[in-house]
């Protein structure tokens, strides 16, 4: 009997995971963002003619990150790299998606609060 209740606690743990597994997912790790926006930081501190390859990267970076924690947690990766890179341009950080003719739904920049992003 104690075996046949044991089995029953796995399969209701085990039925609990998956069936959370798709609510758990984690959010896109920063080592992520910094390959999307990485070609864009050169940009970022002398202006200029902005790098294709960092209007892509943008471009997919706004494609995965689809739900409200993605958003924020990209959000919390851009301001973190902002404040950690010497000589970038806060006029430049906030004009990227226009510089790149793509729309976000929040502005970006040193002081955005991540939290009020949806």
């Amino acid at each position: 009997m104690a075996s046949s209740l044991a089995f029953k606690l796995v399969l209701v743990v085990l039925g609990c995971t998956l069936v959370g597994a798709p609510l758990a997912q984690a959010v896109i790790p920063c080592s992520r963002v910094s390959q999307y926006v990485g070609p864009c930081i050169s940009y970022l501190k002398t202006g200029g003619a902005v790098p294709v390859p960092c209007c892509n990267g943008i471009r997919s970076l706004i494609g995965l990150a689809g739900t409200t924690p993605d958003r924020q947690g990209v959000c919390r990766c851009l301001v973190a790299t902002a404040k950690s890179i010497t000589g970038i341009k806060g006029e430049l950080v906030s004009g990227l998606p226009r510089a790149c003719n793509v729309r976000l739904p929040y502005p970006i920049g040193p002081n955005v609060d991540c939290n009020r992003i949806h």
